[in-house]
């Protein structure tokens, strides 16, 4: 498998973890709202929480994320070009030409993960298997 292709494959993963978490806290609140159960999963919400917070640990910290590396590598070792503020940055420079320090994006993510935090008072979580489901499929 040729360097860019697989850069590519990293772009996909990149951009499909990304989707996870925006989408992920719209599918919360929506779900909350209409009554959806499974928004209420305890591992989809740990898992939801733990990728932002591990976004938002890089930004603070100042580490580029480990996805943008291996892809940037890739497409160098490929004789493509790489991006010069990372994936996120990047792309929101592309859609809306927006240039802003590192803090702002940090800042930003920061803000996003509080709204995680809080769908897990406005949206609770199960932390226990519904009793009354568990009894049905025991019968």
């Amino acid at each position: 498998m040729s360097d860019q292709t697989l850069a590519d494959i990293i772009l996909l993963l990149h951009a499909g973890f990304i989707a996870f978490v925006v989408l992920g806290l719209l599918l919360i609140y929506v779900g909350g709202a209409l009554k959806w159960s499974w928004v209420r999963n305890r591992w989809f919400r740990l898992a939801h929480i733990a990728a932002i917070g591990l976004v938002v640990a890089q930004a603070w910290l100042g580490i580029t994320c480990p996805l943008t590396t291996l892809e940037n590598s890739l497409r160098t070792r490929a004789g493509q070009p790489v991006y010069q503020l990372g994936f996120i940055a990047d792309r929101v420079q592309k859609l809306i030409f927006f240039r802003a320090e590192w803090w702002v994006f940090a800042l930003a993510y920061t803000a996003f993960a509080l709204l995680v935090l809080a769908s897990f008072w406005l949206v609770r979580p199960r932390w226990r298997p519904d009793t009354a489901t568990t009894c049905q499929k025991a019968n």
